[in-house]
């Protein structure tokens, strides 16, 4: 959000857009790739980490990853692991897929 120039918005408010307008006009759409970028972000490192329901909650969370952990170590249920696996990689395409369709990949900046 720092690289959006602030004249943007004094600009639209010269022109007769009220701050509300101002922003959700000029200053949102640009800030859209880097709130995008930065919920990708959390939303991959949150689906595959189960390490700390595992230590807080014990072996019975509901998390995925952790049914997914549990059915290869302990059951030896390989057939529900993987079951489980193509589940939760077919929602993480999906929703990859509708980022991609609301922000786009080729407008999020690495960096400033």
């Amino acid at each position: 959000m720092k690289t959006i120039p602030p004249s943007y918005l004094r600009a639209a408010k010269s022109l007769g857009a009220t701050n509300f307008t101002a922003f959700w006009r000029v200053y949102f759409p640009q800030s859209v790739p880097g709130i995008g970028a930065g919920s990708i972000l959390v939303f991959i490192l949150a689906i595959g980490y189960y390490i700390t329901p595992e230590i807080v909650g014990g072996t019975t969370g509901t998390f995925i990853s952790n049914r997914i952990a549990y059915h290869i170590s302990s059951s030896l249920n390989w057939g529900l692991a993987a079951a489980l696996g193509a589940i939760l990689l077919g929602a993480v395409l999906i929703l990859y897929w509708a980022y991609d369709r609301i922000v786009g990949i080729d407008n999020v900046k690495l960096g400033g």
